[in-house]
């Protein structure tokens, strides 16, 4: 049986105008689901995001034990143990790699084996630097295939403490992911990073639910150690997820190049989210944004946008944001610390440049910079999201300023993220068409 997938085809916008709600928080969905799994007690999420990323961190939750259920329409209810219980099956992550690199280190807690699987994008993503991890912590672990990629195997009995040696620029979520099963270790631990850590923010959001759940736990100040206590529990906490700087961003991007007045409810001005930086390049960039204590809005870009360099090694999901408002800056923009891009749902530096290039962007582009010339104008054309969320919506944003008409392939895959993009993007004005195909 052929899968169904969605184009969208979309004409150029003059103007966006109206008032949407930013969609839930991804990042502190997946981890409020994680502590409250563990937490000996009830907690409470209100306004958790529902996405394919979140129900497969859901899903996995279930299977350890925990008890969840759905109280309000947007209030989910936890009942948690201290003790994961062994899954009775595979844990499928589907194409989350945080669901499986936050889900694998608390799967040793259990009493026995834990067997972690996911779609074929996540089954090239790389897992060996938390295996080998999980390995100098006393947990025998590995990879199904032999080469660090999924599926995993997660032999339970616990954590039994020490010492382990992690690289901290391949991915702050196994950071994150040992920060939250070593509390439950049977002894200290201390996360020690081989390699300076990139996207520091997320492991402070990981920090920050931990705090919640009367987590202990001692950081250096240049975050290359981390001091764990052993044999801790964790307290129940209740939850209110606030809106998402990372999807809400590419509103704001599609607001910037259209010249337009766009409000997103929802942002909280005190948020920990690294990816709040938005604000502040924008501003850069010559885009003229108020912010309130519970919103964004974007009220024009003054005199046209300039260009800006940036290093985003901290806050890579912003890059595709970046890059296609660049292509409409008077000037050359400069994108740094991009390398990890190769290791997203795709080869996203890769992508970046395939499909705006095809839209007459000037880029060049290597594993370090990614370098855009401003054009006046994109010209439409047939685009492919290459199975990655935040592609997608960058093609969906570029086809807004486009000349002509635009199509965009597979789109399915926002569902990773921001379920409601399309339907927001057309509340706001924009002309948008989907079609569905066998393939």
């Amino acid at each position: 049986m052929k899968a169904i997938m969605t184009d969208l085809i979309l004409k150029q916008t003059k103007r966006l105008v109206g008032v949407v709600k930013a969609p839930p928080s991804k990042s502190l969905t997946h981890r409020a689901l994680i502590a409250a799994t563990i937490s000996e007690g009830s907690s409470r999420i209100v306004n958790p995001l529902f996405c394919d990323d979140t129900i497969a961190t859901l899903e996995a939750c279930r299977m350890l034990g925990a008890v969840i259920s759905r109280k309000e329409q947007y209030s989910l209810k936890i009942i948690g143990h201290s003790k994961p219980l062994t899954p009775t099956d595979v844990i499928n992550c589907r194409d989350s790699a945080s669901t499986m690199r936050f889900i694998a280190p608390v799967c040793s807690l259990a009493d026995g084996i834990s067997v972690l699987t996911g779609g074929e994008s996540l089954r090239r993503r790389p897992m060996d630097p938390l295996l080998s991890a999980l390995m100098q912590l006393g947990v025998l672990c590995y990879s199904t295939k032999s080469d660090g990629r999924p599926p995993l195997v997660i032999f339970g009995g616990g954590i039994a403490g020490g010492e382990a040696f992690i690289p901290g620029d391949v991915s702050s979520q196994f950071i994150s992911g040992l920060l939250f099963a070593s509390p439950l270790g049977k002894t200290d631990v201390d996360i020690i990073l081989s390699s300076p850590l990139e996207s520091k923010p997320y492991v402070e959001m990981t920090m920050e639910i931990l705090r919640k759940h009367k987590i202990k736990f001692e950081v250096q100040s240049d975050f290359s150690k981390f001091h764990v206590p052993g044999k801790q529990s964790y307290s129940p906490f209740n939850h209110v997820v606030e809106g998402d700087f990372s999807s809400s961003a590419f509103l704001l991007a599609a607001a910037a190049i259209t010249d337009s007045n766009v409000k997103i409810l929802g942002l909280q001005s005190n948020s920990v989210q690294g990816d709040r930086i938005i604000i502040e390049l924008f501003r850069k960039m010559g885009v003229e944004i108020k912010e309130g204590k519970d919103f964004v809005e974007v009220q024009s870009a003054m005199d046209g946008l300039r260009p800006i360099d940036v290093d985003l090694r901290d806050n890579p999901d912003l890059v595709p944001v970046l890059a296609v408002v660049s292509c409409f800056a008077s000037g050359k923009s400069v994108i740094r610390g991009v390398k990890r891009l190769t290791f997203k749902e795709s080869n996203r530096e890769a992508a970046i440049f395939e499909e705006l290039t095809k839209m007459g962007a000037k880029i060049n582009a290597s594993r370090e910079i990614i370098e855009i010339e401003g054009v006046r104008t994109l010209r439409g054309g047939e685009l492919d999201s290459h199975g990655d969320h935040r592609i997608a919506m960058m093609c969906i944003v570029a086809a807004l300023r486009a000349a002509g008409r635009t199509t965009i392939r597979g789109v399915d895959c926002i569902n990773k993220s921001y379920p409601n993009f399309v339907k927001d993007i057309a509340i706001l004005g924009a002309e948008v068409n989907e079609r569905e195909l066998n393939r």
